[in-house]
């Protein structure tokens, strides 16, 4: 009897405590779904996305807005409205953006497409359309304790007249480049294209509406039995693609039993760090293949897939050449491959970049812009590198240290002049050093031995103006002297000059 009353109350502690942990984390979503498409046929999915999604997220305790069917100033005044209701709950907030619908990439940039858009070329699309990286930016200029973004939104190029001339799919974008505490998913690999799905939802929201209900899987596991998932459904056609910079544990549901966790390690669990999440621990080319050895292909390409690495693709390949799952592999790392290098040159941006991109990948959807965009840039100087150069040699090598001269210290002469001999011809001779905008550097001691040679140069000899002499400064002045009337004879000074401009 005693012991069932403690459980009974330890239970209840549990509840409390986790209570309060729910309440000093907000949860925001803003769900997205573009699916009535004026000047393109419309997508049937993508409404019935938003509405499972914001219905999971309602039960995972998030608070969330929904905004069908957005041109492109509601995009934009959504997303700028639901930043707003983030920073005002706190710096403790999840924020979370799902959006499904069409996206394209343009010249490198990924872009999300409203519905009212309605381009005739290629250049069009930045002006009608919502660029990925300004969503991004919008919710990191707000204090949040994670940022989560999910993108169902690879979906086919729309317009075929610009397919001919953009990427497919989306290009990458690393998380770790940016702000810590973010979470970007992709329903497809970079480079590729996703399917809208024969169902009432895409293959990437079905597999995400299971994979976020298991209680207590982290975030991670969780896209990692999507890619499983997608990957299966669509024949390997489709995989999709995240990149996090996490700082801390996220979980959409959590485990059941932690309600009656012992009110200790409660507290043990909320006094630690937001930051101590360990850095997971990438596997290289050989631990993959010793990983792999003796699995049979299906277990051996569903690890792959869970992974998403190019190490562990790169075994795959060279374990199981014979396999049917060797080609999707393939196919995926030859792709994976170019769109790391299409980033890389995007990046540097210089004609020099993408005519690299080029020779390694001279026939591929990305040709006509990297051809494009190395033409554009051709005639760009690039002094980026030697500006640097020059600059950093102007700049103490370290800043908070005593400000020291850059240059060496002069070396003696082999010879030592004696004071009793004259300087040589050749130093007598010696053209005095020119001016320079730059200062001087610091004057160092000479050697007690060594006769020093100083040229000065003789003062300027100002020839008088007629009629205007220079101020003596008598009273604090040393200003132009006074005007003299024609009548004077030339040259003769006048009041005003004699006072320093003072009367």
């Amino acid at each position: 009897m005693l012991r069932r009353t403690v459980l009974s109350v330890m239970a209840a502690a549990g509840l409390l405590w986790s209570a309060g942990a729910a309440m000093a984390e907000s949860r925001m979503a803003l769900v997205i779904g573009q699916s009535a498409y004026r000047a393109v046929t419309p997508l049937p999915n993508p409404a019935n996305d938003a509405k499972a999604m914001a219905q999971l997220l309602g039960d995972a305790g998030f608070e969330v807005t929904t905004a069908p069917d957005l041109s492109q100033n509601a995009l934009r005044q959504a997303v700028s409205d639901f930043a707003a209701q983030v920073a005002a709950k706190g710096k403790d907030t999840v924020a979370l953006v799902f959006y499904a619908g069409h996206g394209m990439q343009i010249d490198g940039e990924n872009f999300l497409v409203p519905i009212d858009i309605d381009p005739k070329r290629e250049a069009d699309i930045p002006l009608q359309a919502v660029r990925l990286n300004d969503i991004l930016n919008t919710l990191t200029s707000v204090p949040s304790r994670m940022r989560i973004v999910l993108l169902d939104a690879c979906r086919n190029n729309p317009f075929p007249d610009i397919g001919k001339t953009a990427g497919r799919g989306l290009a990458i974008v690393d998380a770790k480049f940016g702000a810590p505490g973010t979470f970007l998913s992709f329903s497809t690999s970079p480079g590729a294209e996703a399917e809208d799905g024969s169902g009432a939802n895409s293959p990437y929201t079905t597999a995400l509406l299971t994979a976020a209900k298991e209680p207590g899987l982290s975030i991670e596991d969780a896209f990692k039995r999507v890619r499983v998932s997608v990957n299966k459904a669509t024949d390997g056609r489709q995989t999709p693609w995240e990149s996090s910079s996490l700082t801390d544990d996220f979980r959409f549901f959590a485990v059941a039993s932690d309600a009656s966790a012992k009110p200790a390690e409660a507290k043990t669990m909320e006094a630690a760090p937001a930051d101590t999440k360990p850095a997971e621990q990438k596997r290289t080319l050989e631990q993959w293949k010793t990983a792999l050895k003796g699995k049979s292909p299906e277990a051996a390409h569903e690890m792959i897939v869970a992974d998403g690495s190019v190490n562990a693709y790169e075994a795959f390949v060279a374990l199981y050449s014979d396999a049917v799952f060797v080609p999707r592999a393939r196919t995926w790392l030859t792709r994976h491959l170019r769109m790391i290098a299409w980033n890389k040159a995007v990046i540097e941006n210089t004609a020099a970049g993408y005519r690299a991109f080029l020779l390694a990948y001279p026939d591929s959807d990305l040709t006509v812009t990297a051809r494009k965009l190395e033409e554009r840039l051709r005639n760009r100087p690039e002094f980026a590198p030697a500006a640097s150069a020059a600059m950093a040699s102007l700049q103490p090598a370290n800043a908070s240290a005593a400000p020291t001269c850059s240059c060496s210290k002069p070396v003696a002469p082999s010879k030592k002049v004696e004071k009793h001999e004259k300087p040589s011809k050749k130093r007598a001779s010696a053209p005095p050093p020119r001016r320079s905008s730059l200062p001087p550097p610091p004057r160092y001691a000479s050697e007690p031995d060594d006769d020093v040679v100083i040229y000065r140069r003789p003062p300027p000899v100002y020839a008088p103006m007629p009629g205007i002499s220079i101020g003596g400064g008598i009273m604090g002045g040393g200003g132009r002297g006074g005007y003299s009337p024609p009548s004077r004879s030339p040259g003769m000074p006048t009041t005003g000059g004699s006072r320093g401009g003072l009367y």
